[in-house]
């Protein structure tokens, strides 16, 4: 034999593996906003792959000098892709890619290859609140292709509004949690539900951005003591400052404007009262005979004493729902 046949091959396990990087990046940030150590990444790889030809990211990576090559390889081929200690970076899309991630650990699990080291990277990072841009996208989809959704008004869809705004509020006084988060979800649905057919009117259209843009100024506008030289120590100074720049911008002539007359009963008097009270008004209280009066004075005296009449007479049905079930299980109706 000569000096090649008797030489033995080299150890594959001697050389270098090299190393994957799988590059994440959440398609809720404006694209080419990464993270130092993603674009260190990006300029020190061998290679630099993307599946995604349309991928948000890759312009603003040309752009940056990283030369990216659209390829979308098998777990096998990315691994010797590494062979020589090579670095290899693949941006993964949106969706994520599930098939070589799989691919990639079925490889590592057989023992049959020299693993390269992998790493999965995030080059950005989702800010609070960045799910209700999905939410929005979503609203418009089904707004332009559902056959329900498309042909809803702000008329039609008032009386969800109140459902779902009673069924959080029983949520809360049940101290479901979940119930909590879902009920908290409905009721966001309906404002963005609301905002995106607003969008649509031909005379005064507005975005829900209109509408978020204008609850952050009004909080700003009434919270001097957070967002401005005022200062308030206590619940009640916070309370003062709210009703004055709200006084201000609503610019009203009672102080009973304002309050929506269409609410339950128990909830409209008190409401009344606690503006007639926060206003230091001494209001003769009307007289006459009938439950409504009975029930107009318990309301009063139930604010009076810091009592929301609306909610301690829920808790006083709940109660009585409790009663009546109790009457079926035990048969103590007429006939028994």
């Amino acid at each position: 034999m000569n000096e090649t046949e008797t030489t033995p091959p080299a150890d594959s396990a001697d050389a270098p593996a090299g190393r994957v990087i799988l590059l994440t990046t959440s398609h809720r940030v404006a694209p080419g906003l990464l993270s130092w150590p993603a674009w260190q990444a990006l300029h020190g790889a061998d290679e630099v792959l993307c599946a995604d030809a349309s991928h948000p990211q890759l312009p603003y990576l040309r752009e940056a000098g990283v030369r990216v090559e659209q390829a979308a390889p098998g777990a096998e081929e990315l691994v010797a892709a590494c062979a020589g200690g090579r670095t290899v970076l693949v941006v993964v899309t949106a969706e994520g890619d599930r098939a070589l991630t799989d691919g990639l650990a079925r490889l590592a699990g057989s023992g049959r290859v020299a693993m390269p080291d992998l790493e999965l990277l995030p080059g950005s990072y989702d800010l609070p609140g960045a799910r209700l841009l999905d939410l929005v996208q979503v609203m418009d989809r089904i707004r332009g292709e559902c056959p329900w959704s498309s042909q809803q008004t702000h008329k039609g869809l008032a009386k969800y509004a109140i459902e779902e705004a009673y069924e959080l509020v029983e949520a809360i006084e049940e101290g479901d949690r979940e119930e909590l988060r879902e009920e908290l979800g409905d009721v966001l649905l309906q404002v963005v539900f609301h905002a995106r057919i607003a969008e649509e009117d031909a005379e005064a259209p507005f975005s829900v951005d209109d509408v978020a843009g204008g609850i952050v100024e009004k909080l700003i506008h009434r919270h001097p003591h957070v967002f401005g030289d005022d200062s308030a120590d206590t619940p009640e100074d916070v309370k003062a400052h709210w009703l004055r720049t709200k006084a201000e911008e609503k610019q009203r002539t009672s102080v009973t404007e304002g309050i929506p007359l269409g609410q339950p009963g128990l909830a409209l008097a008190a409401k009344l009262a606690s503006r007639a009270r926060t206003a230091g008004l001494e209001v003769t209280v009307p007289s006459g005979e009938g439950v409504g009066y009975e029930l107009l004075a318990l309301a009063l005296r139930a604010e009076a004493a810091g009592v929301d009449p609306e909610a301690a007479l829920r808790v006083a049905a709940r109660a009585y729902r409790d009663a009546v079930r109790a009457a079926e299980r035990t048969g103590a109706g007429p006939d028994a």
